[in-house]
C-alpha cells in the first residue's frame, strides 16, 4: 500500500469522509459520498447483495473508484497527480489486475440488478512498520460505495465481510490506512474497533499526504 516502504503495487486509502462542497459545503466521504445526490431515493428501503468480484465487474468497479476517488481527493492535489493516480489504481487494467491478483480478494455490493455499487478489498502481503511484531496481519484495502447509497448501511457490511474473510484466513489483526484530515472516517472506524498505531506517507504523483494507520484485533 505505501510506494516508499515497497508492501504493495499501488497506494490506495479508505474513502469515508465529508466533502468539501465544491470544495465548500458538502459532505466529503472518502468511504462513500460524492458530491451529488439523487433528487429522491430511499437507499435504506433497497436491498443489496455482497459477493466475490467478476470480470464483468471491471468497468463498473473502475467507474466507481475513479469517480468517488475524485471527488473525494481531487480538490487536495494537481490535476496531473489525480489523474496520474487514476490511471494508475482505477483504470480497467489496473482493476482486472488487482481481481487476478492471489494476494487480493475483492468483492462487491450489488443492487436487485446485480449493478455493482460498492466494493471493497482484503490485501495479503502488505505491512508498514509500525505494525513490525503484529501477529498474522492482513489489510483492509479501498472501502468505496457508490454516491447514489448513502445511508443504506453498505459500508458497513463490506467492512463486515472483510473482516469475516480475514477470520476465515486464520489472521488475528486487520489494519487500514486513512487520511489525517479525514474525521468523520476516523470517528466510523474507531466505532468498528479499529486504533490509530502509526502513520505513513501517501503519495499521488508530486502530492505527499499523511495517512493514519489504524488496525484492529479480530
Amino acid at each position: 500500500m505505501y510506494l516508499a516502504k515497497q508492501v504493495s503495487k499501488f497506494q490506495s486509502r479508505q474513502v469515508l469522509q465529508v466533502l468539501r462542497p465544491n470544495i465548500l459545503s458538502y459532505p466529503q466521504f472518502r468511504l462513500n459520498y460524492s458530491t451529488t445526490m439523487p433528487e429522491s431515493t430511499s437507499p435504506v428501503r433497497r436491498e443489496f447483495t455482497i459477493r466475490t468480484a467478476k470480470s464483468k465487474d471491471v468497468e463498473a468497479i473502475a467507474s466507481l473508484g475513479s469517480r468517488v476517488f475524485a471527488a473525494s481527493f481531487g480538490y487536495s492535489l494537481s490535476s496531473a497527480d489525480l489523474e496520474a493516480y487514476l490511471k494508475s489504481a482505477y483504470s480497467n487494467t489496473a482493476v482486472t489486475a488487482d481481481i487476478s491478483n492471489p494476494n487480493i480478494d475483492t468483492i462487491v455490493a450489488t443492487d436487485s440488478h446485480d449493478h455493482v455499487v460498492g466494493f471493497s478489498q482484503l490485501t495479503r502481503s502488505t505491512t508498514e512498520p509500525c505494525l513490525a511484531g503484529v501477529e498474522k496481519t492482513v489489510e483492509l484495502q479501498r472501502l468505496y460505495v457508490s454516491e447514489d447509497c448513502h445511508g443504506a448501511g453498505i459500508g458497513k457490511k463490506l467492512a463486515n465481510r472483510v473482516e469475516e474473510m480475514a477470520r476465515e484466513q486464520g489472521f488475528v489483526t486487520i489494519w487500514l490506512g486513512v487520511w489525517e484530515e479525514n474525521f468523520k472516517a476516523q470517528k466510523v472506524y474507531k466505532k468498528l474497533g479499529y486504533v490509530k498505531v502509526g502513520e505513513h506517507d501517501f503519495k499521488m504523483g508530486d502530492c505527499v499526504q499523511t495517512d493514519w494507520i489504524m488496525s484492529k484485533k479480530l
